[in-house]
């Protein structure tokens, strides 16, 4: 059983070309840390802000808060569809291309796509 899978993790090297440490840090690392922790961060920022706020009592800062929240959540929005809509593009690109490219375009693709944690 075991053999199975060296098998099937060497079919995976041999597809990134010895560059699968590098893919699976771009893909397990860095991806969901600008996806899921930018956006988690940019929403904490702006509730201490507004907690800051309320505790002064002031009216006008509370306004301003609120519109530093508002801002941040929308910018956490907008970037997790960013790092999504850059998945969605690099996909369509890894299974397009022309004939001289398609080998290329598919062993990147094959090396992005099976590559597991």
């Amino acid at each position: 059983m075991l053999d199975l899978f060296q098998i099937m993790a060497e079919q995976v090297v041999d597809k990134c070309g010895g560059l699968a440490p590098i893919v699976r840090l771009i893909k397990f690392g860095v991806f969901p840390i600008i996806q899921i922790g930018i956006p988690i961060i940019l929403i904490l920022m702006g509730t201490i802000d507004l907690g800051k706020a309320v505790m002064s009592n002031d009216d006008k800062e509370i306004k301003g808060a609120t519109g530093k929240l508002i801002k941040r959540a929308i910018m956490a929005v907008a970037v997790f569809f960013v790092v999504l809509l850059v998945r969605v593009v690099f996909g369509w690109l890894g299974k397009t291309g022309d004939d001289d490219i398609q080998n290329d375009s598919e062993s990147w693709w094959s090396c992005w796509s099976e590559l597991k944690q």
